[in-house]
């Protein structure tokens, strides 16, 4: 099951989807800051792959904004995700990691997926792959290219309520 998930949660951008996007090459992120994505501040819950969602947002403290993410399938851990988005050189970057539902890391010790800022727009946020988007103060989407272990892609979209 490990080695499905793990596939099954591989970023792919080499697909453009309606709501998620990749940085043109030969250019950089733009300038942006924490209080661009401050909504995203705390305990969201939704539905998605058979189970429910979990994802917790701390606020803006230390020059990042640091989440866990978790879903439980069956009543059982399916997976964590632990991350941040941090304030670096005036824009931002989505850093994260995954876990099994014993801790186990996914990746290398010392490996950490990061995404660039691709712009922000409004109450959305894009990033490679990861498109954050403010519906409400109670309600928020992520989209996320989502790889399948064909080598294809697809966008999934989990949506959260406070």
């Amino acid at each position: 099951m490990s080695r499905f998930l793990f596939a099954f949660f591989c970023i792919s951008l080499s697909i453009h989807a309606q709501n998620t996007t990749t940085l043109p090459e030969n250019t950089v992120s733009p300038n942006a800051s924490l209080s661009d994505i401050s909504w995203m501040q705390g305990n969201w819950s939704g539905e998605a792959f058979g189970g429910i969602t979990e994802e917790i947002w701390g606020p803006p403290l230390g020059g990042s904004m640091m989440f866990s993410f978790k879903l439980v399938v069956d009543n059982e851990v399916s997976f964590y995700e632990l991350g941040h988005i941090r304030e670096i050189e005036k824009t931002l970057t989505y850093e994260l990691k995954h876990f099994h539902g014993d801790l186990k890391g996914w990746e290398e010790k010392d490996e950490v997926k990061s995404f660039k800022l691709v712009k922000v727009d409004g109450d959305r946020v894009y990033f490679e792959g990861f498109t954050f988007e403010k519906v409400s103060d109670n309600e928020i989407n992520i989209y996320a290219q989502i790889g399948n272990e064909d080598g294809s892609a697809q966008e999934v979209t989990f949506n959260f309520k406070k």
